[in-house]
């Protein structure tokens, strides 16, 4: 089957057919090497046939098992992350600290927030939506804490600018990587007044409704009082 043909056949697979099994078959069928380039999303979204927020799911699924990796700036690619682009984030890493991380978030998502209210998609307030609801359903601290990852970078991914997106991820990697210490308290799961619930409600009630101001402002405010509750933590453990 040519590429044309495979593409059409895609676009019209059958309906339940999952964006994940898609691009699975898509990889397998075209038996690509280590380290080729994936077509942008919005290109793959349309040979699949499925919704860019559909995509991502299954890109981060891959992504997460090991069988795609995102360059900043320049896409993303088949096989595992090269030893050398998880070196330069360990090295950052080891460069900052928490309190540096939070600076930076507070200039970047601030303005990516304004920009998801901007550009967003119904695919993309899907997606919010969704992330709300598991971290509000989350039984344990790390499911929780999955879920904020998730929603962070679903704002990311709203503001549709790959650079920006590319300046997230690797913020977000070496926020990963820094060493926070316990920031979470002795409860199991969070409860039901958890901060991060209405803040995080607030941001994507704004994105949603386009205010670009207010997505700026409440994503502001969330971020400073994560920073007032690390500062609080690393003064506490002194």
């Amino acid at each position: 089957m040519n590429i044309e043909a495979s593409s059409e056949a895609f676009r019209h697979g059958e309906g339940g057919q999952s964006a994940l099994t898609q691009l699975r078959a898509y990889l397998a069928q075209r038996e690509l090497p280590p380290e080729a380039r994936l077509p942008p999303e919005r290109e793959l979204s349309e040979i699949l046939g499925v919704s860019r927020g559909e995509l991502r799911k299954a890109l981060a699924t891959l992504e997460g098992q090991g069988e795609l990796w995102r360059h900043v700036g320049k896409g993303t690619f088949v096989g595992a992350r090269p030893v050398a682009e998880l070196a330069s984030v360990a090295s950052m890493a080891a460069e900052t600290s928490p309190a540096e991380v939070m600076r930076a978030r507070l200039v970047v998502e601030p303005e990516l927030a304004r920009e998801a209210a901007l550009h967003h998609t119904l695919g993309d307030i899907a997606e919010l939506r969704r992330c709300l609801t598991g971290a509000r359903a989350a039984e344990t601290w790390r499911h929780y804490e999955n879920w904020d990852n998730r929603l962070h970078r679903a704002i990311a991914e709203a503001a549709d600018n790959a650079l920006l997106l590319a300046i997230f991820d690797t913020l977000n990697a070496v926020r990963r990587t820094v060493v926070w210490g316990r920031l979470r308290d002795e409860r199991p799961r969070p409860p039901p007044d958890h901060h991060s619930f209405g803040e995080h409600e607030a941001i994507v009630a704004a994105i949603e409704e386009r205010d670009l101001s207010a997505a700026a402002n409440r994503m502001r405010l969330h971020l400073r009082h994560v920073q007032a509750l690390l500062l609080e933590h690393a003064h506490a453990a002194e």
